[in-house]
């Protein structure tokens, strides 16, 4: 289901995916956007009261209707998308929009599928231990929807709370009716499961579905200025997206959820707008023919103009080394905005978005522990380069570090990286233009790994090391522990601990 500002795959989190339920409003998005294109503000705050409206303040059906014939038409006009058959339409309260979003998320994904996705995410270390996915999500977006279309139903409907006199609430059906045009012609929701198994080209054809719907939401709020498409000015997210931290449950949500559920609406937009500016609507059958196939496309449409496609990256199955005490829960794609997350989780934006843009290609894996229900994350990443998979290894191995806090028994050469923690083995292997990742493994699992891949033999660490540090300790020099759980840390002349990475270094 497709609508302003999630779809369902949040719902069922894999690390890159966000819910394709249904059309959710952060309406702060579309005041942002209505004050940059028209410099008018809508008075009405767009959060759904906590009690429910009296009687007097509904919206009366009869209104309803009429309005959103009206908006249809205006819409049908915009696009130049017909009206192919009659559209239903509703009110619905707050409880009923509660009610379709669990209906909706239940018959999406199981609950196997929904814990998998969620401890994916976890294990990439964008959703902390433990987090209630399913429940935050489904008072999330019960707090933010203001109308949806459903392709099941092909019914559209809105909120009961936004009186249908309001401007804010033509702005919303703009967005959704905008959907159920594109349903007519191109089976919106069929077209977007199309791209499954593989999670981040769902994500690009979500963000194409959001992002038309904005940019002919943004059409629709320049109607009557005589402005159009192709006057549509560039836009700064930071001011469509600042205000989201004041709703009370955005506040409280991990950055990556954010990221997930605007990334359709903002970075859709724009690719959007891009691919459409130069000849109009009519350029828009042809993204539903030839859709993005990545995140990679969206994110920077002149690679989709060119028809730059992502490589086919495999991972062998490892669940034979496993042995029968594991389970895999996920396998699939995390692509450049996944992994974009990722790296701006541990390095921050700036790193994140410059490391991530050499992406070309990956897939990974999670499995499960049953007894314990400890993860196993394996990765492979194809990078654009030689140069820019060095790049990744030498910036990635710190993400690493400060993903993991308690660790020891660091190891480094120029293509390989290894340390221990409680919960196993982390190691970063790269060669040529692609790097593996395996936490929570063993070396034995990583030379298993190697050998499936054909890869060059894995770098050994020195036992003279071990060897080197007892005799050190034997002579009494003075030894430490750090907070990082490497003990006997020796110490230089001046007291001071000798760092870190000169004492893992092996050339």
């Amino acid at each position: 289901m497709s609508g302003i500002c999630y779809s369902k795959n949040v719902m069922s989190f894999s690390p890159n995916s966000r819910p394709r339920l249904a059309a959710a409003l952060f309406v702060v998005i579309i005041l942002g956007l209505a004050a940059l294109c028209t410099s008018r503000t809508f008075a009405q705050q767009a959060t759904a009261p906590a009690t429910t409206p009296t009687p007097a303040n509904k919206a009366d059906a009869a209104d309803f209707d009429a309005a959103s014939d009206e908006v249809l038409a205006q819409m049908s006009e915009i696009t130049g998308l017909a009206l192919r058959s009659p559209l239903k339409k509703s009110l619905r309260s707050r409880e009923q929009i509660r009610a379709h979003i669990i209906k909706e998320m239940n018959d999406d994904k199981d609950a196997a599928e929904r814990y998998a996705g969620a401890r994916s995410a976890e294990a990439f270390g964008l959703l902390p231990k433990g987090f209630d996915l399913d429940s935050f999500m489904i008072d999330l977006l019960t707090e933010q929807i203001a109308g949806l279309y459903d392709p099941k139903a092909h019914e559209f409907y809105v909120a009961d709370w936004i009186p249908v006199d309001d401007d804010q609430q033509r702005v919303v059906m703009a967005h959704e009716l905008t959907h159920a045009l594109e349903d007519q012609h191109f089976q919106i929701e069929t077209w977007a499961k199309a791209a499954r198994p593989n999670d981040d080209a769902e994500l690009a054809r979500e963000s194409v579905l959001e992002g038309s719907a904005m940019v002919a939401m943004v059409e629709y709020i320049l109607h009557g200025s005589g402005r159009s498409l192709q006057d549509l000015p560039d836009i700064d997210p930071a001011m469509l997206i600042g205000d989201m931290a004041n709703t009370p449950l955005l506040k409280k949500a991990p950055p990556f959820i954010k990221d997930a559920l605007v990334f359709p609406y903002i970075d859709g937009l724009t690719f959007s707008a891009t691919i459409l500016k130069p000849s109009g609507w009519e350029a828009l059958a042809g993204i539903f023919t030839k859709p993005p196939a990545s995140t990679q496309q969206i994110m920077h449409p002149a690679l989709y103009s060119a028809g730059k496609v992502p490589a086919p990256v495999s991972l062998p199955s490892m669940e034979k080394a496993l042995g029968a005490d594991w389970s895999k829960l996920e396998e699939n794609v995390m692509g450049e905005f996944g992994w974009k997350e990722v790296l701006k989780q541990f390095l921050g934006e700036p790193r994140g978005k410059t490391l991530s843009a050499a992406w070309d290609g990956d897939r990974y894996a999670v499995y499960e522990e049953k007894p314990s229900k400890r993860l196993l994350l394996l990765t492979r990443e194809r990078l654009a380069s030689q140069a820019l998979a060095e790049r990744f290894f030498g910036q990635y191995s710190e993400a690493l570090e400060k993903k993991h806090e308690k660790r020891s028994n660091l190891f480094r050469k120029p293509d390989f990286f290894s340390f221990d923690t409680p919960n196993g083995g982390v190691f970063l292997r790269c060669f040529e233009n692609e790097c593996v990742t395996l936490e929570g493994g063993s070396r034995a699992l990583l030379l298993q790994l190697n050998k499936e891949m054909n890869w060059p033999p894995v770098p050994e660490q020195p036992k003279v090391l071990e060897k080197t540090a007892k005799e050190i300790a034997k002579r009494g020099r003075p030894y430490r522990s750090n907070k990082l759980g490497q003990e006997n840390r020796p110490l230089d002349n001046s007291g001071s601990a000798v760092t870190r990475r000169a004492e893992a270094q092996v050339d």
